[in-house]
This record gives C-alpha cells, structure tokens and sequence, in this order.
C-alpha cells in the first residue's frame, strides 16, 4: 500500500480545478504549480498551496520536470497527478517521479513510452491482435522512404506525429503532389509541440466514427472498460462533442470493442485510467487508433453514466488498492454528451484569441438540473497565447439522449464568456443539427453538413447586432455626461450619428429617441431601420445586461464596457466593437493590401521570403505559432516584398505589422 496524503497537481486550467475537486473530497491536500501567465488563475487559489515554477513559456514552466519535481519536494508532497496534456504521458517524467520517491498517479513508464509512440504502440497491437489499419510504422524516417510507402499504401493518407495528439502534427493527404509539404508541416508541428518530428502514415478512413473505450487497471492484473464515448464530431482532428453512449455501438459491438480495449491494456501491463481510440467503418470494422496513458479530456460523460468518479479511482489505484468494481458491476445510465468551449473565433477560420475575461457566468451557478460545468476561468482572469485556447468544458446528463442534448443546448446559450471570442455559438448550432440529432454524425459532419453554419460564415454583425450595439453606446454616452446616472429624462428628441468598428470595418448609424426618453429608439443602419424599445432604462450601464423589446419580443442580452469597446453577445455571436465617432476616417487597407500582420499574439516559427522577392497571392510568407498551433500567413496580393520587420523567434503582438509587400499595379 502506498501511502501519500498531499498530492501535487502537475498542470493547470480546468483539469486542475477538476483533480482539486476530488482530491479535496477525500481528505487529500493538494499544491498547484504555475507560470507567470497563471499567477491569477482559478486553479492557483483552489488549491491549498501553490509554487511559483517559472516564465509563461510552457518550457521554462509546465514542461519542466526538474521544476515540478522539486516543488513536490518543498511542500512535502508525496504524489503527482500530471492532468492531461504537458508532462501527463510523457515516460521520463514519470521515471524521474519514481526516481525521487514520489507516486506518480499513472502507468509506469515503460508503458508511458509505448504507448506515446504511434509507431511503437501500432507493433504492439498489432502482436497483441488488436485490429490495425494498414499503414506504415517504420523506424526509417527519411523522406524518400516516407513518400515510397505513402504511394504504397495509396491516398488518401493520414500523416500523423508519432508521438501527442491532439490533431498537431496531423494532415490528411489527398493526392500525390501535397505529400511532401504536408509532411514537412507535420513535422515540424511535431517537433514543436511534442519534441519528436517522428511520423507514421496510414490509410485514411473516410467517414468513420471516432469511438474509444474508457478502461482502467489495477496493480493486481484486473482491468475492465467503462463503456464508450463517441467522440466523431472533429475539426482539425480536435474533438468537439463528446458524448456517452454513442448512438452507433450496439451491445454486441461495445463488448468486442470493450474486450479488445483490455486486451490492449493487459499487453503492456497498464496500471490507472487509459483510453484506447478507435476508427469505426460503417460496417461495424473496428481498428485501433492509439492509447492515452492518462485522464482524458472528456472523461465526465463517462462519470455521468456509470455514476464513478474517474479520478477517485486514479488515486486509489496509485495509492495501491484493487479496482472498486468487477466487470459485470458496471452498468451504463442515461446519457451525456460534452462539448469544449474554446477562446477561438469561428468567423476567422477558428483562429485562436486572447484577450480579458471580462465576464462569466454558467447554468451550474444556478445549480440547473443535469448540467455540468468543468472551468478554468474566472472574471478578470487574461487568456495568453500561450496554452491551449480551451477554457471550459460544458456538460448535460439526462435520463435519454434527446433530454441530455436539450439541456445541453440551453445550458450553452445560458452561458456568458466576454472579452474573449468564443465558439459558444458554433457549439450551440452543431447541438441543434438534425443529423447530430439523429445520431448520424461521422468525423465528417462538419465538412459535409456544417461549413456554411452561420456561425461560421457571418463576417459581419447583422443590422439588428449593430443597431444594440448602437443603443447601448448611446446609453453609455448619456451616463458619461450626467452627473445623476439615474436619470435618463430628456425633454425632446434626440438624434445621435456614431460610428462603430468591428474587425477594421466602420459602420455608420444614426439613432433616434422619442421625447422624455421612453426607452424607444429607432436606428438606421444604411437603409434599414430598426425599433428597439429598453425596457429597463434605468439600468445601470455596468450591470453587464440589458432588455430589449424588439418586433414585440422581449429578449436579455449580456454585455460589458472596456472604455470605449464594447463587448456584446445577443445570440448571434460574441462581438467586440469601437466607438471610432470622433476618430478620423481609418486608413487601414483592406484584404487586398499589402500588408501581412499577426493574426494573434504569439511567436514567429518562420519567415519564408526576403525583401525584394516576387510573391502571389496565397503564398505562405510567415508561419506563427500560437497556443500550440502553427498558423500559417499567406499573401492576399501579387508584388514584391518592400520590407520584412520581424524575425525567426520573436514574439510580436495580434495585428502587429509583419511585413509590407508593394502590391503589383504599384510596383509597375
């Protein structure tokens, strides 16, 4: 029996927050480690202590196994539970845990480093019979042999990293003449992100479903699954529902799956919670994808149907007790489904953001029946670039799927994130889809059922976004000017022009009121007019909401001031604008300028031309790596580089000019 009563967290966010739940639960006391970036974050204050570690840099900080190791050792903690992500599956880390006499809560090493092999691990089960799909695993990683067995197998192909997950260093190849660039790329997100450019090909399933089995062994041979998650709605190869059961496993094909899950585990002597993915073909044929060797990310809808708590199990696993349950005394309830709210902006191609927390505020604070929330965030708190743009995750039981999708659809839309932009509304949409309804949805649902989502495709606020904005700047200006902010009464009408910016583009508006200020206004935007009645014009403006009558609706919308930046969201998406009045006509080119600039904050992995250099328009100039993600820049033009202003390495800030490139017809 191993015996710890403190227990290190190695790693940050929301997973932080969910292992200090349980672990405080049970009478644990629990340290947090964090970066700078973290010094405020939620996880620092739950935790009954916490060790400053290093710089945000998740190298000088969370991926320093010497820093980690050594703040167990100054506050006595005796075990280390590594999350997911980071250091959670990384085998010298885990070694080096055992090294210094502490229980790290997770497999050994020795199956940590096989099963974070896509290569190694693909052998074993292979050996272990477990399904495969065919592909090449090969230790010789040179070019000329990946492209000889990438024809071999035939396209399209999957290019995939070794080692992580989490759709870095994945590219799935349809013909011939990518394959080299996609493996370049791959590789070099790899090597970024994980620290190994080794890759594997396999042949691409097309529209599979993406089903993986929770299992979890003990120190004493026993291993069982806890039934599956479908986790087949993607983007990028990155999970965004996840839900449990999936409407496609009958009993029969669970069990199979389930047993070959176990015999995964059994092969390399696994010990503590795992996942075993599969890719599932429309005829039931199952093939063995990888094994996380840690928690995974949507492990609470497995909790919400078998009523286990997944990390209480971890800790008595590593604290040397047999597994709670036998095979046949695990029974499946009702159903859950999950979805991932990340600060990433849809209407921009899903480019990652930063930025304040202005406010937040979930359906779980009011304790709504069947809902779930697993956060990392609080109000003030500032999103950097650099982690993972995952804040939360948002999650619905129900004693049927039909219920635990309503209740998730409304416990999303009752969500507030401002400051930030979200995907909140993009979640919401796919929740109300009928294929996803219907449980019909494949790892190509987006691509075939969702790309003209409108949560996607709207580039511009819509009138009736821009005529609230405008009535809540015209509210803010009254308040600025009166020294009684209670008192809204104007003798006669009132006309109001202002100009408001959201992503660069200036929309002009002009807003009328009626007499005494009955809360009635009238804006224009172009040549639409639209009638917005405030039914509470007393609200104070910092109270962060606002009631609006409209077309004899009456609907709640939340939204913050930053000074002059709004920040919005009335349903139709999170919105940021700027009251640019008084500022003079904006100068900023358009998408056919010249000018490249930093989509985010983050730090340059490349620069790929030369001043003087003709470019086309779509040409990759600069490559940005932000929030473990590579980001690549192209040329809206055809010209010549005038002028290149940052280098390989440097950190540069969202919309800082990058380079300049004297378009064609100037350059004439």
């Amino acid at each position: 029996m191993t015996k710890f009563t403190k227990i290190l967290i190695a790693n940050r966010g929301e997973i932080a927050v969910r292992v200090i739940r349980t672990a405080r639960d049970l009478g644990y006391r629990t340290v947090a480690v964090y970066s700078d970036a973290d010094a405020n974050a939620l996880f620092v204050h739950e935790a009954d202590q916490a060790v400053h570690i290093g710089a945000s840099n998740v190298a000088e900080s969370y991926l320093s196994p010497e820093k980690i190791i050594n703040a167990a050792k100054i506050t006595g903690a005796q075990a280390i539970h590594p999350g997911y992500g980071f250091l959670s599956e990384n085998a010298d880390f885990s070694k080096a845990c055992a090294d210094a006499g502490l229980t790290f809560i997770g497999p050994d090493s020795s199956a940590i480093e096989l099963m974070g092999s896509k290569r190694l691990s693909k052998i074993a089960m292979i050996e272990a019979g477990v399904p495969c799909i065919k592909g090449y695993q090969g230790a010789d990683q040179s070019l000329d042999v990946l492209v000889e067995n990438a024809k071999e197998i035939g396209f399209p192909l999957m290019v995939k990293a070794s080692a992580g997950g989490g759709g870095r260093g994945m590219r799935l190849v349809w013909e011939e003449e990518s394959l080299l660039e996609n493996i370049k790329t791959a590789r070099s997100e790899a090597q970024t992100a994980f620290g190994s450019s080794e890759l594997i090909l396999e042949q691409a399933i097309i529209e599979p479903r993406h089903i993986e089995i929770q299992v979890f062994a003990d120190n004493f041979g026993n291993v069982v699954y806890l039934g599956e998650r479908d986790c087949s709605i993607q983007r990028r190869h990155q999970k965004v529902v996840e839900e449990a059961p999936s409407p496609f496993v009958s009993e029969e094909l669970r069990q199979k799956m389930g047993q070959a899950a176990v015999d995964a585990a059994k092969s390399c002597q696994y010990k503590g919670a795992g996942t075993v993915e599969f890719l599932v073909d429309s005829k039931n044929n199952f093939f063995f994808l990888e094994m996380n060797t840690r928690l995974q990310v949507e492990h609470p809808v497995t909790e919400l149907i078998t009523g286990l708590d997944l990390v209480q199990w971890q800790l008595l696993v590593a604290s040397g007790e047999k597994l709670p349950l036998e095979q046949n005394q695990i029974t499946l309830t009702g159903h859950a489904v999950e979805v991932r709210l990340y600060a990433e902006d849809p209407r921009n191609n899903f480019m990652p953001q930063t930025g304040t927390v202005f406010d937040w505020h979930t359906p779980a604070n009011e304790n709504r029946k069947g809902v779930r929330i697993d956060q990392g965030i609080q109000k003030g708190q500032v999103i950097s670039q650099f982690y993972d743009p995952m804040l939360a995750k948002v999650i619905a039981y129900g004693e049927n799927r039909a219920v635990a999708i309503r209740r998730l659809s409304s416990a999303v839309q009752d969500t507030t994130l401002l400051g930030v932009n979200n995907n909140k509304l993009f979640l919401k949409n796919i929740l109300d889809h009928d294929i996803f309804a219907q449980g019909e949805a494949t790892t190509a649902f987006i691509e075939q059922h969702f790309t003209d989502d409108f949560s996607m495709a709207q580039d511009k606020p819509s009138v009736k976004t821009l005529a609230r904005a405008a009535v809540l700047f015209y509210k803010q200006s009254l308040l600025a000017k009166s020294s009684n902010k209670t008192d809204w009464t104007s003798s006669a009408p009132l006309n109001y022009a202002l100009k408001l910016s959201f992503n660069d583009d200036v929309y002009s508006l002009h807003l009328s009121t009626e007499q005494f200020d009955s809360g009635k206004f009238q804006v224009s935007v172009n040549e639409d007019i639209i009638e917005i009645t405030d039914l509470d014009s007393q609200l104070n403006i910092t109270q962060g909401q606002c009631v609006f009558l409209e077309e004899n609706i009456r609907n709640t919308y939340h939204y913050v001031f930053d000074e002059q930046r709004l920040y919005l969201d009335d349903g139709l998406g999170h919105f940021a604008f700027d009251n640019v009045s008084n500022e003079p006509a904006d100068l900023e080119q358009s998408e056919g300028s010249g000018q490249i600039k930093a989509s985010m904050d983050g730090a340059i992995v490349d620069v790929l031309t030369e001043v003087g250099q003709v470019v086309t328009k779509g040409q990759t100039l600069v490559v940005l790596e932000a929030m473990k993600m590579e980001h690549q820049l192209k040329s809206m033009v055809d010209g010549v580089v005038e002028s290149i202003n940052v280098e390989k390495g440097q950190q540069v800030k969202s919309k800082q000019l990058l380079l300049n490139i004297l378009v064609e017809q100037q350059a004439e």
